[in-house]
């Protein structure tokens, strides 16, 4: 009976951060942590190179500089919102939306690229359009917003 009251005060003085590093699991922190320095890296690259990235947006995209500046921002305030348990899955949804929204810029690059022959090679466009899919999966996955699988209970 004590040991129930003392787990039941327990419970209820724990923090939401403490709620949630308790039922996830150790890989999925790695890979949220993975996604948060990403995300940061490529936020703070499309501040710093903002007019190589200007030449890979797609001509139908109005104000590409202002584009490519708000792309770096949201990639920030994305890493970010990880960091915090309250806003953890919102920050997930939101990275794999943006990942599937700059998904023509990326083909629009490899366009570029391997349209000129002076660009970057297809060794480097396939497995970055191919990987595409994938990053939108670890932004669901690391940030908790796609729960995770339960496995089947055993006979």
């Amino acid at each position: 009976m004590l040991d129930t009251v003392t787990l039941s005060y327990r419970s209820s003085m724990m923090t939401q951060s403490d709620i949630a590093a308790s039922t996830e699991g150790r890989g999925r922190r790695i890979a949220r942590f993975g996604l948060i320095l990403f995300y940061a890296i490529a936020g703070v690259g499309h501040l710093i190179f903002t007019d190589a990235m200007v030449r890979i947006v797609p001509g139908w995209v109005p104000q590409p500089r202002l584009v490519v500046l708000a792309t770096g921002m949201a990639e920030l305030a994305g890493a970010a919102a990880l960091l915090s348990v309250r806003t953890r899955r919102a920050a997930g949804w939101a990275l794999a939306a943006y990942a599937l929204c700059v998904w023509p810029a990326n083909v629009q690059h490899a366009i570029i690229d391997l349209g000129s022959g002076r660009g970057l090679p297809i060794a480097y466009h396939a497995p970055r359009l191919l990987l595409q899919p994938l990053i939108i999966w670890w932004a669901l996955w690391a940030s908790g917003a796609v729960p995770p699988r339960r496995r089947a209970a055993q006979p």
